[in-house]
């Protein structure tokens, strides 16, 4: 996987709200109509792409606390997470990864809400060990029909 990243190709690094507000300046009105692309690193630190970017490429093929979609809006005269989710099916984030986008959030100083606007749930089947999205409670493969574990299960080291 990380061999087909392009070593130019990672997200924006944003750890201070200098970087964002350096960043959000370079958007066009077009840019920020749409959500964008977003990793937390294992730094802890937030970076962004275009939303048509892969997760693994945004991240430079690294692992990564969480992964997802994010748009931003003007609120009280300062910048805020409009949406954000956890999207991403490059790494299948579990809803708890919340936490870690959270404190990159509060770095850079954005306000935010109290967690992801629409949480995926994404779980891997102990059958034919595809990746699901579950979707209203439904805990059975599309793929092959077997149940799917209650509990997250994404990472092969799980």
């Amino acid at each position: 996987m990380k061999a087909a990243v392009l070593p130019c190709s990672g997200g924006c690094r944003i750890s201070s709200a200098a970087d964002f507000d350096g960043w959000v300046a370079e958007r066009s009105a077009a840019e920020l109509a749409e959500p964008f692309t977003f990793v937390v690193g294992t730094d802890g630190v937030l970076r962004l792409a275009p939303r048509r970017s892969e997760h693994v490429a945004c991240a430079g093929g690294a692992m990564v606390l969480s992964a997802g979609e994010i748009s931003f809006l003007r609120e009280a005269g300062r910048w805020a997470v409009g949406d954000v989710s956890n999207h991403s099916t490059g790494y299948c984030p579990g809803v708890s990864s919340w936490a870690a986008v959270a404190r990159a959030l509060d770095d850079v100083e954005l306000g935010r809400p109290s967690g992801f606007t629409h949480g995926v749930v994404f779980r891997r089947c102990p059958d034919c060990q595809e990746h699901n999205i579950v979707r209203e409670d439904d805990f059975v493969c599309v793929f092959c029909g077997s149940d799917l574990p209650e509990v997250w299960n994404v990472d092969p080291a799980v």
